[in-house]
């Protein structure tokens, strides 16, 4: 999972990178399409599907972009050393905030683009909606950084061999 980049050269860190960015990408693709049917199905508003579900792929992949970040920056390495459930609480909160400090600078960017005020209109309703929205995230990080840390304690290789059954006789 998030063991140390390879030192060979280009090709194979880059190759590392991609590994890592879609295996998060497939994580988070995975929830954020799961809640899109979900509140298509709440909201029975079913004549956008493609762009909900577009929305949903394109924010799995830039959330994975934000945490890539993050991991180049060793952002919450210092907590590694505690307990598995500390560490994964820590991160995703940790990452939680840096994806919540992306979307505000995404925002900013927009509102500059179509030439609005950086100040917009806040109303308790959309602070009410970050918040939910934050709390969601998180809530889908600590799952997330579980495994990435059982993966970095375990090793790659060791931890891909329990999840999908390609032991070998030193790993049982």
């Amino acid at each position: 999972m998030t063991t140390e980049e390879p030192k060979n050269g280009f090709k194979e860190k880059a190759r590392y990178e991609f590994k890592q960015l879609i295996t998060i990408f497939a994580y988070l693709a995975f929830f954020f399409c799961t809640l899109t049917t979900y509140s298509m199905t709440l909201l029975k508003d079913y004549h956008s599907v493609y762009l909900n579900y577009g929305d949903a792929l394109l924010k799995a992949l830039v959330f994975a972009k934000v945490i890539l970040i993050g991991e180049a920056f060793h952002l919450g390495k210092n907590q590694e050393g505690r307990p598995l459930l500390p560490i994964a609480v820590m991160k995703a909160f940790l990452y939680t905030l840096l994806v919540a400090a992306f979307h505000v600078l995404e925002q900013l960017v927009v509102r500059l683009v179509h030439g609005h005020e950086l100040i917009g209109q806040f109303s308790d309703a959309k602070a009410v909606d970050v918040l939910a929205r934050a709390f969601l995230v998180f809530c889908v990080f600590i799952p997330f950084f579980a495994f990435r840390e059982l993966g970095r304690v375990l090793g790659e290789d060791e931890f891909y061999a329990i999840l999908f059954g390609k032991r070998t006789a030193q790993s049982q």
